[in-house]
């Protein structure tokens, strides 16, 4: 019988920095297979959520639960090495710890780098370098890969090659994912689950329309024609401090 419960799960999640609280009366769970993609605007608080779910970030309120024995995969936003250094891609996957060849070589297959063992990695291209690192992450054969925003700096093709290796990568390991990201217009097709995030969880729920429209770029400050995401969703809570009994049930809404 497959195990339904979920991998990791937050409940009543705070994080401080200083006075400054990032993150306010968050729940969260994600379930084995689950691709689920955290969006919101700069500052919103994403990476911090994704940081205190790893266990990098201690929380000051709230609770935190992994499943016993989780196999976690991260990959950073980017990672900088040293342009003059002599480093392979085989080379730079054994640090800091050693994996056989045979391991190295699979990982680099299941991140769509087959031939790449031998190459150095100062002169990689930028999706070769996120995919060098999807393949890091894969190692260990996790239960749930995360990923921080990890198209940063790719053109939008370079965005959804990546993506749909994602998405390949979940096909052959039945890994959960969850995604950073503010390419709304990229991974809305590939989530199962999309949860808003500004300081606190907005709406969450699963994504049915995506198109073109200027409320994207109001609230991502993107700049560029980006997508207009209806959710189907339930509000516990009100946005409207003028109006604190404002309540919404399974509405759509624009965000």
């Amino acid at each position: 019988m497959t195990d339904t419960s979920p991998l990791i799960e937050a409940e009543g999640l705070e994080v401080k920095r200083g006075a400054h609280v990032a993150l306010r009366n968050v729940d969260f769970s994600i379930r084995p297979g689950e691709i689920v993609t955290i969006v919101g605007p700069n500052g919103s608080g994403k990476s911090t959520l994704l940081r205190a779910l790893i266990g990098a970030i201690q929380p000051s309120a709230g609770t935190i639960r992994r499943k016993p024995g989780l196999r976690i995969g991260y990959v950073p936003q980017s990672l900088h090495v040293e342009p003059g250094l002599p480093l392979t891609v085989a080379r730079f996957l054994k640090l800091p710890t050693r994996h056989s060849k045979k391991a190295i070589k699979d990982a680099l297959e299941y991140a769509g780098l087959p031939d790449l063992h031998d190459r150095q990695m100062s002169v990689l291209s930028g999706g070769q370098f996120q995919r060098v690192l999807l393949a890091r992450a894969l190692l260990e054969k996790p239960d749930i890969l995360m990923l921080d925003e990890p198209t940063q700096g790719l053109d939008q093709r370079g965005s959804a090659e990546f993506y749909r290796q994602i998405e390949a990568v979940r096909r052959e390991l039945n890994c959960a994912v969850l995604m950073v990201s503010h390419e709304l217009h990229v991974v809305m097709s590939a989530s199962d689950r999309v949860i808003c995030l500004n300081g606190h969880v907005c709406c969450s729920g699963t994504p049915e329309i995506v198109a073109t429209a200027p409320e994207y770029r109001a609230l991502f400050g993107t700049g560029t024609k980006g997508a207009l995401a209806l959710y189907r969703h339930t509000h516990d809570h009100a946005h409207d401090h003028d109006h604190p009994q404002l309540d919404h049930h399974h509405e759509d809404h624009a965000i």
